[in-house]
């Protein structure tokens, strides 16, 4: 079940209030809690093929790896969607996701 996200208010809330509540409401509200067409897992791993196709590995990557891990994406099929991902997306954004993803999915995760 989606946990009702906060990040957009608490980082953004008074600087940029709209965008914040489309953030937390609308994207991780709405979208996202709409697990009878699409898993959460299922979105996690369109989610990060989106995010490294666009080369983004900042923090937000980091969380969203996080939330794939927690949603039950595991760490051989994250190993196997990176490689896959890379030959459409590009090698260098593989070997980024990979740098973080192993920090995510350690070796008690292989067992």
């Amino acid at each position: 079940m989606a946990v009702k996200q906060t990040a957009g208010r608490d980082a953004l809330g008074e600087f940029a209030p709209k965008f914040a509540e489309i953030n937390d409401d609308v994207l991780f509200g709405q979208v996202w809690s709409r697990e009878d067409r699409l898993s959460l897992r299922d979105r996690s791993l369109v989610t990060v093929v989106a995010l490294m196709a666009q080369g983004l590995t900042d923090e937000s990557f980091r969380y969203h790896l996080l939330s794939a891990k927690k949603n039950g994406i595991t760490r051989e099929e994250v190993a196997e969607i990176v490689t896959h991902a890379a030959f459409y997306c590009g090698w260098p954004k593989a070997w980024a996701v990979f740098r973080m993803a192993k920090g995510i999915w350690t070796e008690e995760d292989a067992k």
